[in-house]
């Protein structure tokens, strides 16, 4: 009966195996009873990127297996260790947050969005300003002495001089000019403007007032009255009209322009040309297209309020004034080397 239950229950090598396996096993010792109640906490990034520069790499192929001692540490241990090497290697070390944030800040920004600008916000920024100063009133004054030169003439040594200068405001100003020329210690020509100008633009303004002649001739009154401006950066014009006494009409038209070579190295070109109504025989003037000067002067500002020059004028006489000079046996054109100063305050 025994043997034929024994041959009928069959045999359960399992249960076998796993007695041999258990009595082959070593004994857990206290440390083994430790780490199975308290599993330790898997590490953490940064922990694990710092262990595994700390720790040396295993070369697996050196190592000597016959000297591992196996019975201070079991299979389970040393499977352990080697995984969370291998972890260590394949996983990239984490970067640290506040570095991540230094280096990247706008990955960090999570405010809210700028809120579209304003027009309280455009008044704010832009607020209307008082205005300027200049505009406030105050006398001001300029006394320009364009040209005080010496002139080599046909007939001798000639002094010519143009002067010009205003006082008052930005807007209204008393004007004057003149201008004239004495050879050989006698006046040729000599004449005075006094002129109101008003402003009409930032580059323009209109004048109106009185012209009075003292040479050729007997001296005569005009009344005046005209603009002058820039129209272009440092081309200054005037285009000015004359009522004389008797019915006689004139007009004039003056152009110069600065021409910086240097700072303080300037050339200027200068323009000047006369029409009259009619034929006045006594100050030798023609009507129609009378006369036209053309002028240009080097000067060198040592200071920029004191300039000496050297240059050339040069004068020719049209039409019925040229007529005139030639009855009087005097020539229609000339050129004169010229030097002087320019001058202003």
């Amino acid at each position: 009966m025994v043997a034929a239950a024994q041959a009928a229950a069959p045999e359960d090598h399992s249960s076998h195996a796993g007695h041999r396996e258990a009595a082959q096993a070593p004994e857990p010792t206290p440390a083994d009873e430790h780490s199975a109640h308290h599993p330790q906490p898997a590490a953490s990034a940064p922990a694990a990127a710092a262990a595994s520069q700390d720790m040396p790499m295993m070369d697996h192929g050196q190592m000597d297996h016959g000297q591992m001692d196996h019975g201070s540490m079991s299979h389970e241990q040393m499977m352990q260790m080697h995984q969370q090497h291998m972890d260590m290697q394949a996983q990239p070390q984490a970067i640290p947050e506040a570095d991540h944030q230094a280096h990247h800040p706008a990955a960090s920004y999570q405010g809210a969005p700028v809120p579209p600008i304003t027009d309280a916000d455009r008044a704010a920024a832009f607020p209307d300003l008082p205005p300027h100063a200049m505009h406030q009133g105050g006398i001001n004054y300029l006394f320009l002495a364009d040209r005080l030169e010496w002139q080599d003439a046909d007939e001798g040594s000639a002094l010519a001089w143009d002067f010009s200068g205003w006082v008052g405001g930005n807007i209204d100003r008393l004007a004057f000019r003149s201008e004239g020329e004495r050879l050989d210690g006698h006046t040729e020509e000599a004449e005075l403007q006094l002129l109101w100008s008003h402003a009409i633009g930032p580059w323009w303004e209109t004048v109106a007032g009185v012209r009075q002649d003292f040479k050729p001739g007997s001296p005569q009154t005009w009344a005046a009255f005209g603009v002058q401006g820039m129209p272009l950066y440092g081309l200054e014009t005037e285009a000015t009209a004359f009522l004389g006494e008797g019915g006689q009409s004139a007009a004039r038209l003056n152009a110069e322009y600065d021409i910086l070579l240097t700072n303080r190295l300037i050339l200027q070109p200068v323009a000047e040309a006369n029409l009259y109504g009619r034929n006045d025989d006594e100050r030798g003037v023609g009507s129609g297209f009378s006369d036209a000067q053309l002028g240009l002067r080097l000067r060198y500002e040592i200071r920029r309020e004191f300039a000496p020059y050297i240059g050339v004028n040069w004068t020719h006489a049209y039409g019925n004034t040229a007529d005139l000079l030639r009855e009087d046996g005097e020539d229609v054109s000339e050129a004169r080397l010229v030097a002087g100063i320019r001058l202003w305050f």
